[in-house]
């Protein structure tokens, strides 16, 4: 049996929660630890640098056009290029059976609540927007994403959880019922050992969930580790005020407040109960001498396989049956505006077309990335074989492979980029690092090589490949819990 490689970087948990340029952020154990993080966070040194805005940009673009997001993706992004992700159906305050079966409760969003649990809903799907949220919980714990706990913390308040049972979903679970408990430890699985998912975890789902229900699990939690490595590789300092949830208008928009409100803080009192529980979620490796949990940031995952090994994982891939459904050619070419090549559709764009909305722009946005930006074909293929191999996403290890090969790469060539990258140049080695750390665990990509990369490849194609990234990211784990077979 093969040893997992664990990397391990320890880091002091100092009161400025960021750490070194040239380190991990430290895993938070509590949950007081977690709220100073993400309250720290809000001091964040964004990683992409940015030109000085003039006077007469500020008064163009307003607070939100010249924040740091919104200016990275004008400026080093192609138009409609960028990972969201929606879905959620409206979140039903107390609903807790329904969030639990995953049923079709569509019942009115809370008071308050605003429009955004409501975005982007799709006919198909009916799982519970704040079920849905508590797995991007979940998956933003896991991958020790501050950013994003920071949103949905507000969001399940928003829906009108207490912030006990937010508090709940980072311990053992017992508060939950078999079928909430199910669904958590699938999305903490998908999400940071995406390489050991099994027909048994997609059974095991069935006791409770429909097929579409299971799929589209697996299409949200994709989606939220798509978007925690946008919001890690960029280096995107929390929102100043708890990112507006709540405050959303009809259109869409974020809503003045009806009164002077008092700075937005994240750091709100933790009950007794839950004040020094050590996280269940979170990768936390202990102490080798004295057995207690540290701070060090882990990332697991197991040494490359062999070129032999690879190659009859690729087989096995091209003889095995989906897992769930996919619908036939007329009905996802229907659906789908992008344009879609002739014969026979590739599996994941059936498996994806399940859903007429949410499907047809995840298949959009996967065509768009492949498709449109200034990265070099060659260096998107090398990319996509390099986060597939640490994945152990064989669908799309496959199709990166059939890519590199018509762009003229030996076997030899594609062989090389599981191996020390020393025969490429310093800008494919810089570039192939962040491919390498984003797509294995979103906070093990450090300031200093984000920085390397941006001084050799210049700061629009590493936001490029950072974007290109987060979806290959959903590609992988979408691809391989389906479990495609990967076309001939």
């Amino acid at each position: 049996m093969r040893k997992t490689a664990t990397l391990a970087v320890g880091l002091m948990f100092a009161s400025a929660g960021i750490g070194k340029a040239d380190e991990p952020r430290p895993v938070p154990l509590t949950r007081p630890e977690m709220k100073r993080l993400i309250e720290d966070m809000k001091a964040r040194k964004p990683r992409i640098p940015l030109p000085e805005l003039t006077e007469a940009e500020k008064a163009k673009l307003g607070e939100r056009g010249a924040g740091y997001e919104s200016r990275i993706r004008a400026l080093y992004l192609p138009a409609g290029e960028g990972f969201g992700y929606g879905g959620n159906r409206p979140a039903t305050a107390g609903n807790a059976a329904g969030r639990a079966r995953g049923d079709a409760n569509r019942g009115a969003a809370p008071a308050g609540a605003g429009p955004e649990f409501a975005r982007n809903a799709d006919p198909n799907m009916s799982l519970d927007g704040a079920f849905k949220v508590e797995l991007f919980w979940i998956a933003s714990r896991a991958n020790n994403c501050q950013y994003c706990l920071g949103h949905q913390e507000g969001k399940l308040l928003r829906a009108g959880l207490k912030e006990d049972e937010i508090a709940a979903l980072d311990g053992d679970w017992s508060e939950f019922n078999p079928a909430q408990r199910k669904a958590f430890a699938f999305a903490r699985k998908l999400t940071y050992e995406p390489h050991t998912l099994s027909d048994a975890d997609i059974d095991g789902l069935r006791k409770d969930y429909q097929d579409l229900q299971i799929l589209e699990m697996i299409l949200s939690v994709a989606g939220n580790n798509a978007i925690n490595r946008w919001k890690e590789g960029a280096g995107v300092p929390q929102s100043q005020g708890g990112g507006g949830f709540g405050r959303r208008t009809e259109s869409g928009e974020v809503a003045a407040p009806a009164a002077p409100a008092a700075a937005h803080t994240y750091l709100t009192p933790t009950s007794e109960k839950f004040q020094s529980l050590i996280t269940k979620v979170a990768p936390v490796v202990n102490d080798s001498k004295t057995g207690e949990p540290t701070k060090l940031t882990v990332c697991n995952r197991p040494p490359l396989e062999s070129r032999a090994d690879v190659a009859k994982a690729l087989e096995t891939a091209r003889a095995r049956t989906p897992r769930l459904p996919l619908v036939d050619d007329a009905k996802a070419r229907a659906i789908v505006s992008s344009t879609l090549p002739d014969g026979p559709l590739p599996q994941w764009v059936r498996l994806a077309a399940n859903f007429p909305r949410e499907g047809a722009n995840r298949i959009t946005a996967v065509l768009a990335a492949d498709e449109k930006g200034d990265l070099k074909p060659l260096l998107k293929a090398q990319a996509s074989w390099i986060i597939a191999r640490q994945d152990r996403a064989w669908y799309a290890a496959g199709v990166a492979q059939r890519r590199l090969k018509e762009l003229g790469q030996t076997d030899d060539q594609i062989a090389a980029l599981d191996g020390d990258w020393s025969e490429f140049s310093p800008v494919d080695r810089a570039m192939f690092t962040v491919a390498r750390k984003l797509a294995a665990s979103p906070v093990v990509l450090t300031d200093s090589e984000v920085d390397a990369a941006v001084k050799l490849a210049g700061p629009r194609d590493v936001v490029q490949l950072i974007s290109f990234t987060t979806t290959r990211a959903w590609f992988d784990r979408v691809t391989e819990a389906a479990g495609l077979q990967l076309e001939k």
